[in-house]
């Protein structure tokens, strides 16, 4: 903490009420009978209406952001993917005491440029998932979302470094994968979907060929727990979305 210069007696009495250090600026807030003062550097997004003074101003909600997401994302099948990793992400944030809205708006998000700008080049700074973090960036989300889901595509050139952008790119083929072989069970449903099942299916390079292997794996590395645990946590998050996800099949 530090004690701020301010011009005039009158601003030199006012006592901080709270400093704020966000990645990118900080924040002065000072007590006024009526108002608070602001002093330092603001994110364009603080000029938006209905935006907090505090750190971080809110998000849009997760209608908001399905509204995006249906604007952009025709397909039933993609749409229920992304529903399927938020589900998987939000998961985790409770684990980890996490904000679960912050990390599940980022989750449902993360693909939803993708039918528009489906990038099979892989060419990072066109397309998918590039073209996406444009759009957020326009509509003020806050760039910790727009850098997470940049981050999940590795060709994006943005390296992962916090834990949600870890645990997005963790779930994301997982809970494709997860899909995938709920959907080729006699019941075609996840309720009765165990870990080694799916770990036989991983194994069986022609199923789902779609799926990268290497990034299951190494998701359940980066999130620092086991393949297995990784797995039957994701089983577990999908189950409790098993009706909004189409997986409940015949049980």
């Amino acid at each position: 903490m530090f004690s701020p210069v301010l011009p005039g007696k009158f601003f030199a009495s006012i006592p901080p009420l709270a400093l704020f250090l966000p990645r990118h600026n900080y924040m002065l807030c000072f007590h006024f009978p009526q108002a608070l003062y602001h002093m330092g550097t603001f994110p364009p997004a603080f000029l938006y209406p209905n935006r907090s003074f505090f750190g971080r101003y809110p998000l849009p909600t997760r209608d908001d952001a399905w509204k995006l997401l249906t604007e952009f994302t025709q397909s039933e099948s993609l749409r229920k993917h992304m529903l399927a990793v938020e589900a998987c992400v939000r998961a985790y944030a409770r684990k980890n005491s996490a904000d679960e809205d912050f990390w599940g708006i980022t989750a449902l998000l993360h693909d939803f440029d993708y039918e528009r700008f489906p990038n099979n080049d892989h060419v990072p700074d066109r397309e998918h998932p590039a073209e996406g973090a444009k759009i957020l960036r326009e509509r003020g989300y806050p760039e910790e979302m727009v850098r997470a889901i940049l981050s999940h595509a590795d060709y994006s050139g943005v390296p992962r470094q916090t834990p949600l952008e870890h645990t997005l790119f963790a779930c994301d083929e997982l809970a494709g994968f997860l899909t995938a072989c709920s959907y080729i069970r006699p019941s075609k449903s996840i309720l009765d979907l165990e870990v080694s099942s799916v770990k036989k299916r991983l194994k069986d390079k022609a199923f789902a060929r779609g799926v990268s292997r290497d990034d299951v794996i190494k998701g359940a590395a980066e999130l620092n727990i086991s393949l297995d645990d990784h797995i039957a946590y994701c089983i577990e998050a999908l189950r409790a979305q098993a009706d909004a996800l189409g997986l409940r099949g015949t049980l």
